[in-house]
């Protein structure tokens, strides 16, 4: 597999997208150089809100690997559900805060970490392809070497824990920051195994919304698909930041 080192402009713009990957601040991190990372990746929350964040390509750009009546059914329906649902959370909660009123935290704490999950995972997934497939920059690929022995098992393992998948989910490449290391990830729904502090790099989703209308019940050859359009430089770029 070709590699390629990752420029200054990119590790410039990652600064920018560090915040996308954690519900801990709601604010937009803002990074010298990279004004474009807060109307790309960091769109997803503006004016106190969470926002649906804009295609950073057209909605036929990933064709044939993803149909463009797929995308935009998962961008404009599905992915606009999780917005609404953690913005009405969050108002719940303030609402509870005023009141003194807690007799629905357990179910309201369960809605946020779902919807909330859902939109931080389907914000980081948009930018996980790119028209074309991006090649696994020098960095990344010496990471993935230390820490699966090769670019391509690691990526062996990210496609089998995605297809993998009990029910519904995701397959996650991450940044585990107490071995300083790798790890691949599978996520039930949004929400559970999540592996605390590890920075999510590249997401792929499997849940049968995101690919049934192509593929239909084929879960290995949407995953064989997205590969072909994943976007390694962004996650070059995040892992970058990550290690800061």
């Amino acid at each position: 597999m070709t590699q390629r080192r990752v420029s200054r402009r990119y590790a410039m713009q990652a600064a920018g997208v560090a915040a996308a990957g954690t519900l801990a601040s709601g604010a937009a991190v803002q990074a010298k150089g990279a004004e474009d990372i807060e109307g790309a990746m960091l769109g997803g929350f503006a004016g106190g809100k969470y926002v649906l964040p804009d295609l950073p390509y057209p909605a036929n750009a990933l064709e044939p690997q993803y149909d463009e009546r797929t995308l935009r059914i998962h961008h404009d329906k599905h992915h606009a559900g999780y917005v609404a649902g953690a913005n009405a959370t969050m108002q719940a909660l303030a609402n509870a805060r005023s009141s003194g009123d807690y007799a629905w935290i357990k179910k309201l704490s369960r809605d946020l970490a779902f919807n909330a999950s859902g939109h931080v995972l389907h914000t980081l997934f948009w930018r996980s392809m790119t028209p074309g497939g991006a090649k696994v920059p020098d960095e990344l690929a010496q990471a993935m070497k230390t820490s699966f022995g090769s670019v391509k098992a690691g990526i062996d393992q990210f496609a089998a824990a995605a297809k993998a998948v009990e029910g519904s989910g995701w397959g996650i490449l991450a940044y585990e920051p107490v071995s300083r290391g790798l790890v691949v990830l599978q996520a039930e729904k949004h929400q559970n195994l999540t592996f605390w502090g590890a920075t999510p790099l590249l997401v792929c989703d499997v849940w049968e919304h995101a690919y049934y209308l192509k593929y239909q019940n084929r879960r290995a050859d949407w995953v064989n698909a997205f590969l072909e359009i994943a976007d390694w430089e962004f996650a070059a770029m995040r892992l970058m930041v990550a290690q800061m």
